[in-house]
């Protein structure tokens, strides 16, 4: 008799094959998100970035198989680290607007997250949105008050680069508007010079004034016009100086309150601040303890 027809596939190769080369189809998103942790220590961004996009999807099929359950992990704080974290890697590789999508994304599962509104400023920063920036640097810096979370000096830094960078954009803009003021009014005087000298030339024509004469009247004018561009230039020169008096060094900030030290203090620890920034500081440790 011949011989029974081989079977269409052995189930124990099939098996091997969908395992190969998958070991990470059987980790939970949060070994995912650890993993991420991982490559993220070691500098390999894009990497840990795909690790926490696969815990993200991880918890995508969680909410699939158990809407209840989702519904409410969805608004646990726990579940906007995985955006905070890929957010992070998108910022070390400069893709600052799928940092911006993903800290968003992580404001809506958690509003009171210090690094989604920390690394969401850091973006528009870099985007050079700085009223925007500015707004949330400020909020995680309050919120890690609050919270009373340690970032060291990392968000008073941003905010103090965000707020000089603001200041340096308007002075910018306004430098930008004095310069494009002067050359328009230096060619309107230019304009009036040369229409001056041209009327005095068809009077000599008409007049049939004498050579003499006419050069003295063109020179009246150059030297009437040339009066009129040295006072421009002055006045502009003035305006100049006092922009530059404006500036107001870091050291003179203060480091709480970011504005100008009214009445600094230096502290034990060499750190100077200003007086009613400590004051406040004090009175809120009071009403809490």
């Amino acid at each position: 008799p011949p011989p029974p027809p081989k079977p269409a596939f052995t189930p124990g190769r099939r098996k091997n094959n969908n395992m190969s080369g998958s070991p990470e189809k059987s980790l939970t998103a949060q070994e995912l998100k650890e993993q991420g942790n991982r490559l993220f220590l070691s500098r390999k961004y894009q990497e840990a970035a795909a690790s926490y996009s696969k815990a993200i999807v991880r918890k995508e099929l969680k909410r699939r198989e158990c809407p209840c359950c989702w519904w409410r992990s969805n608004r646990n704080p726990s579940v906007a680290v995985y955006y905070t974290n890929r957010a992070l890697c998108y910022v070390k590789m400069q893709q600052f607007d799928k940092a911006v999508a993903d800290c968003k994304h992580a404001l809506e599962l958690d509003s009171q997250s210090v690094k989604a509104h920390f690394f969401l400023g850091q973006c528009q920063l870099e985007m050079e949105n700085y009223d925007e920036a500015i707004g949330n640097l400020q909020r995680a810096y309050n919120l890690a008050k609050e919270q009373r979370l340690n970032f060291g000096d990392d968000i008073p830094s941003a905010l103090r680069i965000a707020k000089k960078k603001r200041w340096n954009s308007i002075e910018d803009k306004r430098i930008q508007q004095e310069n494009d003021l002067h050359d328009y009014l230096t060619k309107l005087i230019l304009s009036e010079k040369e229409r001056e000298v041209e009327q005095c030339k068809r009077k000599h024509y008409e007049e049939n004034m004498d050579d003499c004469r006419i050069r003295m009247e063109i020179a009246k004018i150059e030297a009437k016009h040339d009066k009129y561009m040295n006072e421009m230039d002055d006045l502009f020169s003035q305006v100049d100086e006092k922009r530059k008096k404006r500036d107001i060094p870091d050291y003179l900030c203060g480091k709480i309150s970011f504005e100008l030290m009214r009445e600094p203090c230096i502290t034990p620890s060499g750190i100077t601040y200003d007086r009613k920034d400590i004051e406040e500081h004090l009175q809120v440790q009071k009403g809490k303890n």
